[in-house]
């Protein structure tokens, strides 16, 4: 897989927190929107998809049976191969790794992959807590809403209270990932919170889930991204700013130990991240930046430790000795992440740790930019099994140079 396929153009609409007064756009108009940004940064029409493929993950929103033949028929591409990813946040990492394989077998030479969600359109019992299907079935309600745990903040903090029993922790530390992000946040335009927080705010901000903070939590909004990926020979001739897909990883409903009593301070990317390294012929050295699924500071510090910066338990002390912002030892979720920037939806949040790699590698991160980064990481984590952290996690190594 190294080196043979290529990210050419990308896009991001502006999010919305939806507040009043303010116009509501259907998921379908923010998926029509990013992809046009991405066919503009590539340079290249819609025309130029059809016979070829497309990648639609996941909303929340669209609960239908052909929602990717649905968003081809909105788009007006009638495309030879429809790609449809619904691992939550893993949908954009993974649906790369599909488009790689199907470009690989040349069934097509490019796919644009979209996503995009509206859920704070949808009536809610509580702020961030959509009335979908999605929350009304399965071990949501059937485990675990009738003994009051109402979302990802209590599923998480139950999360982190095990790994706190087990390893050293504290709010400095996950504090400062917080005040990083919002920092990286304040440089980029396209964030939904903007405005630089304090280590000391983060530790007054107020309990919601203990031991889950206000400032630990991700703003849900509304918008779109999407990616287009193509051969590599293709890539040359598009763009002279390809950034190639070196190595991937994924690991689906891992557990690490029994099934009746894993250890759920472990997730999949301890399967993930090892096979993309193996596959991208790069040590943890070489990487210039490191893009977490960050809808919580402790995940993106679990998944520090499970890609194998640092031992298990150990990654709060990592996060005090290094210098996480863009200019620093150890860059991590350089646009704001999904923490300050928003994240769009259970699912496409996904889509920013490759999209912001992406535009690292490719120079355009304008006040936020990495110096002379050539490799980065992106991960996709999603959804939250019952009693362990993670469904999906997909581990990415994405490089400047084939």
């Amino acid at each position: 897989m190294r080196a043979e396929v290529a990210i050419v153009g990308y896009g991001r609409t502006p999010y919305s927190r939806a507040k009043a007064g303010e116009p509501r756009l259907t998921v379908d108009e923010y998926i029509a929107w990013a992809a046009d940004l991405a066919l503009q940064k590539a340079g290249m029409s819609k025309n130029d998809f059809d016979g070829q493929g497309l990648g639609v993950s996941h909303a929340e929103v669209a609960h239908t049976v052909n929602w990717s033949a649905a968003t081809a028929e909105n788009l007006g591409i009638s495309p030879r191969v429809l790609l449809r990813a619904d691992q939550g946040g893993a949908s954009a990492a993974a649906m790369l790794i599909r488009a790689a394989a199907m470009i690989g077998t040349g069934t097509v030479d490019r796919v644009l992959v979209v996503g995009a969600d509206t859920p704070l359109n949808i009536p809610s019992a509580a702020p961030g807590l959509p009335l979908s299907p999605e929350r009304t079935r399965g071990i949501f309600w059937d485990f675990q809403g009738p003994f009051g745990v109402m979302g990802a903040s209590a599923q998480f903090g139950l999360v982190q209270t095990r790994y706190a029993h087990q390893y050293p922790l504290d709010d400095d530390q996950l504090g400062k990932i917080a005040v990083t992000t919002r920092f990286h946040a304040s440089l980029n335009p396209g964030a939904i919170y903007r405005k630089p927080f304090s280590l000391e705010e983060y530790k007054e901000s107020r309990v919601l889930s203990a031991p889950i903070r206000l400032l630990d939590c991700v703003p849900i909004v509304n918008g779109g991204l999407a990616y287009i990926v193509t051969s590599a020979k293709s890539a040359r001739s598009i763009t002279d700013r390809p950034v190639y897909l070196l190595g991937a990883g994924e690991a689906n409903n891992y557990y690490r130990g029994s099934r009746s009593q894993p250890d759920i301070t472990y997730t999949g990317y301890t399967e993930a991240a090892p096979e993309a390294f193996r596959q991208a012929g790069v040590r943890h050295e070489d990487i210039d930046l490191f893009q977490p699924y960050d809808d919580y500071p402790f995940v993106a510090l679990m998944s520090i430790e499970d890609w194998g910066f640092c031992r298990k338990g150990e990654g709060g002390a990592f996060v005090a000795a290094h210098d996480l912002r863009f200019d620093g030892d150890f860059p991590m979720s350089t646009d704001g992440g999904q923490l300050s920037g928003g994240q769009p939806g259970g699912a496409i949040g996904g889509f920013m740790p490759l999209i912001e790699v992406a535009t690292q590698l490719r120079g355009e991160a304008g006040e936020r930019q990495v110096k002379n980064a050539a490799i980065g990481a992106a991960c996709g984590f999603g959804g939250i099994p019952y009693g362990r952290p993670g469904r999906s996690c997909v581990s990415l190594i994405l490089g400047r140079e084939a």
